[in-house]
């Protein structure tokens, strides 16, 4: 039986995909990885091999309105091809919201699609597009078996005194919580926390996913304690386009004052705040980072502001802090960023080495520091890929 499974993360913009050979019982390996990005722009598909050589590319005309399907076609093709006689075995959906009910990978059935087309209100930026690659490779390959994984997950057990929002019971009743998202990758940076530094992992760790995207999650002993966002994805930290944790009265003095609707506002605080709003300039940090615009450096002082008075707040939840973890695009590859962060956390007892911050080190901490800070590359992926085949194979997650 094949053992080969196909990853799928689908967003408005691209459809991220990873190959797994999972032959090797608790083994993974990654056989190659790749992307249809440019969507609803000039839709690109490219993939490339497990040491990053492209394997295939192919270019759709500009401006080419193509569905998820359309554009799995040739994935899926490709897929076929490149395997020779070896099929897949299944696929392995990010999706982002889980809601109450969801706190572990499932078999996608329709009835499963139903309950999770329902939370699209909770994530309205993701869950459709998670949801239309499952339509898509249902269509185009219905026998295969497609399994989804949650970003809520990881944090469905915090403690209610957590996940509570202070709003009548009877929205409590009807699924209003803090759900916590980015789970897979959180689950991932606790899983290598145990393989590279066991008692750093059973202590009080912050990770900080911080990609255009971000947030953080207060671990104890690998489990979910609290986390910065909440009831959707736009809650926390400020990001590429989105707010973060803001005032609800500034929502309602948008809707009042300025006359926006309710679409207007979900707009301007998903697509066009976090670093895009404040600089005017970009939501790449590497952009803001190599500009000398006074709006650019505002916005990262903002960001990093931000990351740090959260960190404060969590290790409050924690009881204290062992360590500190650095993870996804900016937190992998953004030294000046960690340093920035760190600098602002020395009342903490962190002491950033600067050499090794420098050369992206797994330990960017000096040894006299009280908290120990790595950097720990996520692979939400492979996550993605291990739950699947335990799934099928009925293997405990």
């Amino acid at each position: 039986m094949s053992r080969t499974i196909l990853t799928l993360n689908a967003g408005s913009s691209s459809i991220k995909f990873a190959l797994y050979d999972m032959a090797t019982e608790g083994s993974r390996r990654q056989l190659s990885h790749g992307e249809v990005e440019g969507i609803g722009s000039e839709p690109h598909f490219i993939a490339k091999d497990a040491a990053g050589a492209t394997l295939t590319e192919h270019h759709w005309p500009a401006g080419a309105k193509l569905d998820h399907e359309a554009l799995l076609t040739p994935l899926l093709a490709w897929i076929t091809a490149h395997l020779g006689e070896e099929s897949l075995a299944a696929v392995g959906h990010r999706v982002v919201h889980g809601g109450e009910r969801w706190d572990r990978p499932v078999r996608l059935t329709p009835a499963v699609i139903a309950d999770l087309t329902r939370l699209t209100p909770l994530a309205p930026l993701h869950q459709p597009h998670n949801l239309a690659a499952v339509q898509a490779v249902a269509r185009l390959r219905p026998r295969l078996p497609q399994v989804a994984c949650f970003d809520t997950a990881f944090h469905h057990d915090m403690a209610p005194t957590v996940s509570r929002l202070a709003l009548p019971r009877k929205f409590a009743d009807e699924g209003m919580r803090r759900y916590g998202f980015h789970g897979l990758s959180y689950e991932y940076i606790a899983g290598q926390l145990r393989e590279q530094a066991p008692a750093l992992a059973a202590g009080r760790v912050i990770a900080a996913h911080l990609g255009n995207g971000a947030s953080l999650c207060a671990m104890h002993d690998g489990c979910s304690v609290d986390t910065t966002m909440g009831f959707t994805a736009l809650d926390g930290l400020m990001m590429g386009t989105r707010c973060g944790n803001l005032d609800p009265g500034a929502v309602l003095y948008l809707l009042q004052q300025h006359g926006l609707n309710a679409s207007e506002v979900e707009h301007v605080l998903y697509n066009e705040s976090g670093l895009l709003g404040v600089s005017g300039i970009s939501n790449d940090m590497r952009t803001l980072l190599n500009s000398s615009d006074p709006h650019a450096y505002e916005a990262i002082d903002l960001f990093v502001f931000r990351i740090a008075r959260e960190i404060g707040a969590l290790a409050s939840s924690l009881g204290g802090l062992d360590g500190l973890v650095f993870s996804a695009g900016i937190g992998e590859h953004s030294a000046p960023i960690r340093a920035a962060v760190c600098a602002r956390l020395i009342w903490l007892g962190i002491e950033c080495d600067g050499d090794a911050n420098a050369r992206n080190a797994a330990v960017i901490s000096t040894p006299s520091s009280r908290v120990q800070v790595r950097v720990i590359p996520t692979d939400e992926e492979a996550m993605i890929a291990t739950h699947t085949m335990n799934l099928l194979y009925s293997v405990p997650a």
